[in-house]
């Protein structure tokens, strides 16, 4: 059946502008506090309206056990089950409150159909949007929905509830390891710069002799979205391209010949280290002989070190940019709340320490890189757990939508 005709509400929530909201009073649920098939409740971003301003508005209420599906992404259609926040709530415009007719659908049978390939294929189908993806509410409402007998829907969610609480329990532990592997190798990297060797200094980043540092691109002739493509002549990266142990190319875009000879800033050279500064601060790329892109420029998000190979190795820097040492000192000196950045003037005070040979370097490069595969094959298990409970979840749920569970 449509969804829209197995609800006894289905109406979107209410448009609450930045000048409506207050401090306290009744909660604003937003499209960030709807997870898959999961409330987020993210209270240190609570919004808040007056009764006043409930009452202006004309706002209406939600309440526990009510279904919110978001219509922005990602992904677009995502739902969960409002708990009881021990508050009064009312939800954001781009959310859908859904209310089952209690004799046809269960809302726990409707919140894990919606985490199903089937169902989010079906609504991704009718999403329209160039650059932000979105499903009216009308098409929303037509979105068909299995609806077994009551017991059925019982029985399945049984299960599933069973089997996904056990899934959750196994995550959580590969997420631990995860994280453990990734604490083993700060551990070293940390314990390999704390041993000062002879004829080790220390060094400005902001040491002209020693690097320089160069601006990502921006100005007028700053790529717009209709110059970049799937493929052309120049990578350009933006910061989810950087990542806290190296660069990032599943999602790519490039930009052509022409527009890449209209830039001034930002075009790496082989050897060149890569560190975002704004969003997530602090990932690192090495613009390597092994990445497989001859020509490649960087957004103004992040910014090019770009070593004296006579005074440092730039895979020492590499690996110095991502050790305790550079990190704790991003941690100290980042501004911004929101929007978090560490500006050229800042950074070129960081300290680091610079063996004045260049095999003392190299030394140290060698030891960190003979302990990474071990690292690095320990990460690699735990990725693959989650990604098999990933796809253990996938296929519960197509079983359940199948008839065959």
């Amino acid at each position: 059946m449509p969804l829209a005709d197995l609800c006894e509400v289905f109406d979107d929530g209410d448009w609450v502008e930045s000048k409506d909201q207050s401090a306290e009073g009744v909660r604003l649920i937003q499209t960030g506090n709807v997870g898959e098939g999961v409330f987020k409740d993210r209270v240190e971003k609570a919004r808040y309206i007056s009764e006043a301003t409930f009452k202006r508005l004309r706002c209406t209420e939600v309440f526990r056990g009510d279904c919110l599906i978001s219509r922005l992404p990602d992904p677009v259609g995502r739902t969960c089950i409002l708990p009881d926040t021990g508050e009064r709530m009312i939800t954001a415009v781009d959310c859908t409150i859904v209310r089952f007719k209690a004799k046809l659908l269960l809302a726990a049978f409707f919140n894990y159909f919606s985490q199903s390939d089937k169902y989010l294929s079906t609504v991704e189908k009718e999403c329209t949007g160039t650059t932000r993806s979105r499903i009216s509410r009308n098409n929303l409402g037509l979105t068909p929905v299995p609806v077994p007998p009551l017991p059925e829907q019982q029985r399945i969610v049984g299960i599933l509830d069973e089997a996904f609480e056990g899934i959750a329990r196994a995550k959580a532990n590969a997420e631990k390891n995860l994280r453990n592997a990734h604490a083993l190798f700060e551990s070293h990297l940390q314990s390999v710069f704390a041993q000062r060797g002879k004829g080790q200094m220390e060094r400005n980043l902001g040491d002209e002799s020693l690097l320089e540092i160069i601006d990502g691109d921006r100005g007028v002739n700053y790529p717009k979205a209709s110059d970049f493509r799937d493929e052309g002549h120049c990578l350009f990266l933006n910061t989810k391209n950087v990542r806290p142990y190296g660069f990032d190319f599943d999602s790519t875009m490039f930009i052509a010949a022409e527009k890449d000879g209209q830039l001034r800033k930002g075009k790496l050279r082989r050897g060149d280290v890569v560190m975002t500064t704004r969003g997530t601060i602090g990932n690192i790329g090495l613009y390597s002989e092994d990445v497989p892109f001859d020509h490649i420029r960087i957004n103004s998000g992040m910014l090019v070190f770009r070593p004296n190979q006579n005074a440092v190795l730039s895979s020492y820097l590499f690996e110095l940019l991502r050790s305790e040492i550079v990190r704790g000192q991003i941690r100290k000196r980042t501004t911004g709340a929101a929007q978090p950045q560490l500006p050229i003037k800042t950074l070129v005070n960081f300290t680091i320490p610079v063996p004045t040979n260049l095999d003392d370097q190299c030394a140290v490069v060698k030891r960190l890189r003979a302990f990474d595969p071990e690292t690095q094959r320990l990460k690699s298990i735990y990725q693959q757990k989650l990604a098999a409970l990933d796809e253990l979840k996938k296929s519960l749920l197509h079983q359940a939508f199948s008839g065959q569970l």
